[in-house]
């Protein structure tokens, strides 16, 4: 259920955010929803991991013998040669 919520804000804070939420086609209401939602959970888990980054696992199916450190040191090879 929405419930309407009225702040006072400086004039130029509410302009530029208004703004930033334009820019993410976004509106102003749920761009605070959004970041009061955010800053009132859990920010990281006992490993250390945001939800940011938890909503992402998954996304990407790696080897599971994947040698993440000579992948890394290739990549570097490859890119300052």
């Amino acid at each position: 259920m929405d419930t309407k919520l009225t702040l006072k804000l400086e004039q130029s804070v509410i302009e530029k955010a208004k703004e930033y939420a334009k820019k993410r086609k976004t509106s102003l209401s749920r761009l605070i929803e959004n970041y009061l939602q955010s800053i009132t959970t859990e920010k990281e888990t006992s490993e250390g991991i945001t939800p940011l980054v938890k909503s992402l696992s998954g996304i990407i199916n790696l080897q599971d013998n994947l040698d993440h450190k000579k992948a890394y040191t290739d990549h570097l090879e490859k890119k300052y040669q």
